[in-house]
């Protein structure tokens, strides 16, 4: 009822396959949380269709999850492992609430 309508067929697999993806690249747990979303752009300059990831990591010893978000101007069936920022870059992705630049 809420949901984001898209004017385009978005592929499951290709999504699931960004998820497995972004676990591995990341070490990510089984039990973390990942989502990945196709989304349309409405901004002018921008490719039509973006990939948000959205993921949480638990830090297992202070045992607190942070939240992780990352854009990719490409739809996910053209996303690989290259498209991944850096393992070490990671904390610049933590999303803390605050509204994107773009």
């Amino acid at each position: 009822m809420f949901g984001l309508r898209l004017n385009h067929n978005v592929d499951s697999r290709s999504l699931e396959q960004v998820e497995n993806e972004i676990r591995r690249h990341f070490a990510l747990a089984t039990d973390d949380i990942v989502l990945v979303s196709e989304r349309q752009s409405w901004l002018p300059g921008f490719p039509d269709i973006e990939t948000q990831v959205l993921f949480w990591r638990r830090d297992p010893v202070s045992n607190q999850a942070d939240r992780y978000k990352l854009r990719m101007f490409k739809p996910a069936a053209t996303i690989t492992v290259h498209d991944f920022p850096v393992r070490w870059l990671l904390p610049a992705f933590v999303d803390d609430g605050e509204s994107d630049c773009c």
